[in-house]
Order: C-alpha cells, then structure tokens, then sequence
C-alpha cells in the first residue's frame, strides 16, 4: 500500500465503468481485530436495484495496510520493547521524584545509556540479517541495508544531541569523523592492502587518491604508513616533505587527549604553525621539479597540506574529486577547519555545504541525516517515519523529554504521541502482538489509552477452542477454574495500566463466551468480577432455562454457580439484589431438586415452602414449583408439609388464579406454559388444578389423621 492506494491482485473489477453500469460501487471496511481491511462490492444505492444478477458470485478481498512482521522483524520488535519501557519507566520515576528532572546528569546519563542500548541493538540486527542466505527462519522482511540505514541514523542522534553530561559545549568533530569511519568506511581496506603489496605504490593511480581520502578521514595510521613509503620515491624533494608531512600528521592534536577545551586549542594552534611551515617548504620546489612519470605529486601533495591547513574549498572540492557527499565534508570541516566546532554552529557549516553539496531527497537515509546535521529534529522525525516507523517513534520518544519537539498546548495529542501511535498501528497487523501494541499505545496519553482499550477488548481470547481444552491447553486450564493463558494476561495488562473498564468489558465478553458453552460456574464469576449484575441476572436466566431441558441437567448447571453465591456475599456485598436475587432463587431450587432425586423428601419439602416464604422465588416460577409439589402432597404414609406450609401453598395457588383471570397471567404462567408442549396458559391453568385437588386431598388426609 502507497499512501491511500491498496493494489488488489488479482484485481477486484477491470475498469470502473463497469461497476457503474452495474449500478454497484466499491466498499471497505476495517478489520475489528487488526488494521485490514475488507474490500467488497456493494450497491451504489439502496434504492437503486443492481443490474449483475443476484446469485453471481463477488468476492472479498481482505488486504492488510502494513504487511505481518517476519520473525526476524518480530524478534527485533520484542527486543527494543525492553529498551523502550525502561525508558518509559525512567521518565515515570524521574518525574514524580523531581520536576526538573531532565537537567538531573544522573538521568542524562541514563538516557544516553538506553540510547546506546538502541543502537548496539540495531547492530546487532544488521550483523544478523546480513548473513548470506540460506537463512532457516525464512527470507528477510527488511534487509540488511535497511537495518543498516537504522544503525547510522540512531547512532548520529546520540552522537548530535546526546552527548556525554558536561560535553554538550565540545567539540564535535573528532565525533562526526569517527561516526562517518564507523558507518561509511572509506578508503577501503582492500585499497590499502593493495598498495602495500606493491614495491613502488606511487605508480598506482589510486595511490595519492587514497592517500588523500585516509588523511581526510583522520585514519594517521594509514596515512603515515603510505608518507613513509614514499621515501623510496625518485624525488628527493618528495621525501623529505613526505617525511615531514608524516611527522605533521602523527601529531595532529586530539581533543581526547586533552584534560581542558584550552589547552587544545592552544596546541592546535601550534600544530597549524607547524603546517604553515610545510607550505613554505612546498613553495620553494622548483616548477620543473614537482612531476614524476606518473603524476603531479606536487599537486597531490599540496590538496593533503590544504586539507591540514584547514582551507574549506580544498576541503570540499577534494571531497568532490574523491566522490564523497556533503556528510564528510561536513565532518572534515569539524577536524580541519574549525577543530572547535560546537553543535550548535553545525547548521550552519550544514547550509554552507549543502549550497554545493545537496543531500539525496530520494534517499530516505540521507534525508534524516541531513535534518539532524542541521538542527531540525521535527524534520529528522517526518524523514524517519518514511524510512520505518519503528525509527520515528522511539527517536521521538527520547527527542520529546528533551525538549527538542516542542507542540501546540491547544493540540489534542503530541508529535511524540502521533508517531508512538503510527508505530503502533504497524503493530497492530500482527493480532499475536497484542501486549506490545498496547505497551505502546497505553504510553500516549489519554488518546492512546483509548486506542489500547480498543484493542484489549478485542484479543481473542479463544475460549471456545475445544481440540485445546482437550489436548489440556490454556482454554481447558480456564474451563477447570484457572484463569491462565491469554485471558490472564488481558486481566494483568488491564490491572497493570489501571484500565478497570476495559478489564471489565473483557470479562464480560469472556462471560458471553462461556454462557454459549455452558460454562455457567465460571461465567457468573466473570460478571461478579466485571460488575456486570445485568449479565450475571442473564446467566442465571439461563440456567433456569436448562430446567426447561432436563431438571436433572439444570441441577448440576446450578450446582456449578453454587459457590460464586458466597463468594457475591463476601466480596461485593453491595452488589444489585435483584440480580443476587436471581442467583439465589436458581441455588436454592436446585438444591430442592437435588433432594428428591436423593429421596430426602422431608427436607424437599421445607425447601419448597421456605423458597415461598422468604420471597426468594420469582412469580414466574410459582406455578413449576407447585406442580413439583404434588408429589410431595400425595406422598404416603406421613405427611410432608405442616399445616401451615400447605396453607402457604395453596394461597401462592389462589393467587396465580385470580391474578391470571385478572389479565396478568403472563407473569405467573410463562414458564409453566413452556413445559407444555403446545399449551398456552389455559392448558397450564388445568395443569395446576391438579395441584388444588392434590392440596385438597392433603388437607382431608391431615383433618382426618388429627382426629
């Protein structure tokens, strides 16, 4: 995908004109789990009848915005995750212990160190995608090259705008040099390994051209190895200015070597003196004297002693011969030209440059470069962000404590913000990175904290994976009352970034879940544990229904809702009583069924007439209840209920009577009528008055074994 175009392959129709005959148009949808797409054909209007006949087939294409991360981009991914939240928890801690915490030299010091974490990391990935193939993982998702381009743009932010606490007003171009040596490595080593194989380099004509490009990198080593060879060479003048070049380069001043700023300045000067002298020594070579057969080794010469002089336009247009870019230039000019060179001052040798010398506006890597040399961090980050999003986000991660992206107060999110959440989108297309994206998103602010909830309530938490709970994964662990695996770790992530509502939406979402498997023990403590008393009266709803099914099935689907009723009273005692209620009601009539099947009818008995007097069963299920005592009232040889429990039931059945010819005989007959097949409330009216005349007989028997 470029920009807002998606390139469906094979396409999707041929020409848009047909779609529009067709009376039909393109439509798009986003994926809920991820950052795809659907892309389908619909009808251009609702009112407006398609033209392509109903049964022919259209297909769907379902394209990703950002392709899935590879298992090497997936590994990089994980590990700079670690980086990140010990950078995210250093500015947690710094902040509340000290609002000036940023001009803390402890915390720079710690910042510049998660840097480097960052850049040693990047390195190691480009060492590793760097392997020739064939590679056991798979092809690379990024290349060598990408990772590499990574590499050079961390490592000159650290270089740029972290320096050492107590540094920041150095100088920077021994640094510059040393970072363009370490990532564009120039001369070669093979160049240098060929010219010292020879007996007489001179002759070469790569000799002085790397001459030249090893004393403009600083490599003195190199350098004063190929002035020695020169002392073979057939002009005398040659050899001794070479021997003197050598003694000059050796002892060019390095401000490592110096305790304070002055001192090395003050040898600098000194050195360039000493520079000075060599090109009087130049000057006084006669005309005649100054080629070989070969070359103008004068003219050669004299580019080496300008470049030590510090003269800018031999400087850059050596580096124009050699073929170099604006960066080495720019480098040079920090340890010839101005050794005291600040950070600060490089925009402008930047602009000076780049007048001649412009960067590579098609080279992504060039572009952040350029922007960092000249002091445009806001602009480095819009670069990056082309270049890789994982750049972007973790360079604006650390740019923003340090105050170099400063933002609007009346904007509703941060730049910082918006390329954390750009990267997190790219997360966002593998679902299995579900904890990293929200690690990202939960870090951004109020915006980012809703994003986050979006997509925890929406990992799947695969609990109706049945080929799992029987190979005793993860779900049969949750089924068995262990809450493990995925959905675990959404409650952790939830508690861990204090996200209660969204904790409770994916609890509640698991309950639903459960309920469809009939799962009903775990599924009431789910809403328990989500507050959800809505959906705790719903499962209760449907375990009632089970008694519908089988009573002997609804017994055991209670029993398994059994013990949340103690834990609702111990842990939310504020909890909604009509609900509770419910709960308790679906307990307690299972109990009662439980006893009959065990023949402890006495007890059955009690239950039944408790349930009515403690106002625990719901009207509805008045009528089942008295039907299930009819049994219970012809029993023989003694009697089950006392007088007064008979007289309970009998006014709960005169009550079901007259309210139901009073016109609300919905509310005490619907349940009743579903356990009779085809019946309506006539039909369970007749069915309950053979519980008046088992009541009447009940009553006859009690009057005549009193007497």
């Amino acid at each position: 995908m470029a920009g807002d175009l998606l390139n469906l392959t094979p396409p999707l129709v041929r020409r848009p004109e047909d779609l529009l005959l067709a009376g039909q148009s393109l439509s798009a949808t986003l994926s809920p789990l991820d950052n795809s797409l659907a892309v389908f054909v619909t009808n251009a209007s609702s009112s407006q009848p398609a033209r392509r006949p109903p049964d022919e087939e259209q297909p769907i294409y379902f394209p990703g915005i950002d392709a899935v991360p590879s298992s090497e981009r997936r590994l990089f991914i994980t590990d700079t995750l670690v980086i990140f939240a010990a950078f995210q928890n250093l500015i947690k801690t710094s902040r509340t212990q000290d609002p000036e915490w940023i001009q803390s030299e402890q915390n720079l010091t710690v910042i510049r160190k998660l840097a480097i974490d960052y850049v040693n990391f990047i390195k190691e990935c480009w060492i590793h995608a760097s392997q020739p193939a064939p590679r056991p993982d798979g092809p690379l998702q990024f290349s060598g090259d990408h990772y590499r381009s990574l590499y050079t743009c961390f490592s000159l932010f650290v270089v740029l705008y972290l320096p050492e606490p107590g540094y920041e007003e150095a100088p920077v171009g021994e640094e510059l040099m040393e970072w363009l040596n370490i990532h564009f490595i120039e001369p070669s080593t093979e160049e240098g390994d060929h010219l010292s194989s020879l007996k007489s380099p001179w002759e070469d004509e790569t000799f002085w051209p790397y001459l030249t490009r090893a004393t403009l990198r600083g490599l003195s080593k190199a350098s004063v190895f190929f002035f020695k060879m020169l002392s073979g060479h057939p002009s005398e003048d040659l050899q001794h200015l070479a021997e003197t070049t050598a003694s000059i380069i050796s002892s060019q001043p390095r401000l490592q070597n110096f305790a304070a700023e002055r001192d090395f300045a003050y040898a600098s000067r000194r050195w360039k003196d000493k520079v000075k002298g060599l090109r009087v020594e130049m000057d006084q070579v006669p005309e005649g004297d100054r080629d070989d057969d070969f070359d103008n080794w004068w003219d050669r010469l004299s580019d080496i002693v300008g470049i030590l002089e510090g003269r800018g336009d031999i400087v850059q247009r050596v580096c124009e011969d050699l073929g170099a870019d604006w960066k080495e230039v720019c480098a040079a000019w920090g340890v010839f030209v101005d050794p005291r060179l600040r950070r600060q001052d490089l925009p402008d040798v930047v602009d000076r440059v780049l007048d001649d010398m412009p960067s590579d506006p098609t080279n992504g890597e060039d572009m952040v470069h350029t922007a960092l040399f000249a002091g445009k961090p806001v602009d480095a980050l819009l670069h990056a962000s082309r270049l890789d999003r994982w750049l972007s986000a973790h360079l604006a991660d650390i740019m923003e404590p340090l105050s170099l992206i400063t933002d609007d107060p009346r904007d509703e999110i941060s730049s910082r913000d918006q390329y954390i959440l750009a990267y997190a989108e790219y997360l966002h297309s593998d679902p299995a990175l579900w904890r990293i994206t929200v690690d990202y998103m939960y870090s951004c602010g109020d915006v980012g904290k809703e994003r986050g909830d979006e997509v925890l309530i929406r990992v799947p938490l695969r609990l109706n994976d049945k080929s799992s709970a029987s190979n005793g994964g993860d779900e049969g662990k949750i089924r068995a009352g262990n809450v493990v695996g995925v959905l675990k770790d959404v409650n952790q992530t939830c508690f861990d970034y204090r996200r209660e509502a969204a904790r409770r939406t994916v609890c509640r979402i698991a309950a639903q879940t459960l309920v469809r498997e009939k799962d009903y023990g775990l599924a009431v403590s789910y809403c328990s544990s989500a507050e959800d008393w809505q959906g705790l009266g719903r499962v209760v709803d449907r375990v009632l229904d089970e008694y519908i099914i089988s009573p002997a099935g609804f017994a055991q689907y209670a029993s398994d809702i059994a013990p949340s009723l103690q834990n609702l009273n111990i842990h939310h005692p504020s909890a909604q009583g009509v609900f509770v209620h419910r709960l308790m009601f679906a307990v307690r009539y299972s109990n009662f069924q439980q006893l009959r099947v065990k023949q402890d009818l006495q007890n059955a008995a009690s239950d039944l007439v408790a349930m009515f007097r403690d106002d625990v069963a719901p009207k509805s299920w008045w009528g089942i209840m008295l039907y299930d005592a009819v049994d219970l009232l012809q029993y023989r040889p003694s009697l089950l209920f006392s007088a007064s429990g008979a007289a309970e039931l009998l006014g709960k059945l005169e009550e079901i009577f007259v309210r139901s010819s009073q016109g609300s005989g919905s509310d005490y007959l619907d349940i009743l009528t579903r356990t009779i097949p085809g019946g309506g409330h006539k039909a369970a009216l007749d069915r309950l008055k053979t519980v008046r005349l088992a009541l009447a007989r009940y009553f006859a028997r009690s009057a005549v074994l009193s007497v």
